[in-house]
């Protein structure tokens, strides 16, 4: 997630995006067993910045998964 809101409030809503993307993924035919997810708050940002523009903020709002090969 991006920088705005209390840590736990991103960490929360992170979790919530993990699990969505998740869910998704499934729904496209991916099996359960393939797919897992994990939200991680503030705690890796694709941009650091102090002042970040909306752009930035952007950037750090985002879903990243992998799916292995059975």
């Amino acid at each position: 997630t991006d920088n705005r809101g209390t840590d736990q409030f991103n960490m929360n809503l992170s979790d919530r995006r993990a699990k969505a993307t998740v869910q998704y993924v499934i729904s496209k035919g991916i099996a359960k067993d393939r797919i897992s997810g994990k939200g991680y708050g503030e705690s890796e940002p694709k941009v650091q910045c102090d002042q970040c523009t909306d752009e930035e903020h952007a950037k750090n709002r985002r879903s990243e998964f992998m799916i292995v090969k059975k």
